[in-house]
């Protein structure tokens, strides 16, 4: 397994869910997918997950994802990327280098209107729960392996300060005033 097949993977539990929106459905049908495949696959795509984490691990996606959740620590924002994963390679990519582009998103807009977090933690586990259910065990020990990158330090101030995010994330910050 590839990024290319990890994404594929994801693209195909979205078609095959009733609502696409619905992160935790992503998933679910992902893990489904995923366990029938052979345990190398679905231990390479625990690394391939975690690689996706390791690439959106930003400061100013961490700014948008606290503008959107009203407050993002450290497991918020990692539940966050769990979301944006759901939603398939085109939006995780384009909001990665973009993170302002999630006032554009119908969920995010939703979400927004009824103030809303937007999160899927169990995306986290989506190869553990497809390793389980194929091979009643967990993933061996050591199955990944995550290095984030350092914060961009020009993004190292208080997300509270709507001003600074607003002048970063304008999109954003109309959405959620």
């Amino acid at each position: 397994m590839d990024t290319t097949d990890f994404w594929n993977l994801i693209d195909d539990a979205r078609v095959r869910v009733t609502d696409p929106a619905d992160a935790e459905a992503v998933v679910e049908r992902a893990s489904a997918l995923l366990a029938t495949r052979p345990r190398d696959e679905i231990a390479a795509a625990q690394q391939l997950l975690w690689d996706l984490m390791a690439a959106s691990y930003r400061a100013p996606l961490w700014a948008a994802a606290y503008t959107v959740n009203g407050g993002c620590s450290d497991d918020g924002f990692d539940y966050f990327r769990g979301w944006l994963i759901a939603q398939g390679r085109e939006v995780f990519e384009r909001v990665v280098a973009d993170p302002d582009t999630l006032a554009e998103l119908p969920e995010i807009r939703a979400a927004a209107a009824e103030r809303e977090e937007v999160e899927c933690e169990r995306m986290l586990a989506v190869a553990w729960e497809a390793h389980r259910a194929a091979t009643g065990e967990n993933l061996p020990g050591g199955s990944f392996s995550i290095r984030y990158p350092a914060l961009d330090p020009d993004w190292d101030f208080d997300f509270d300060d709507a001003e600074r995010v607003a002048a970063r994330l304008p999109k954003l910050a109309v959405l959620y005033a």
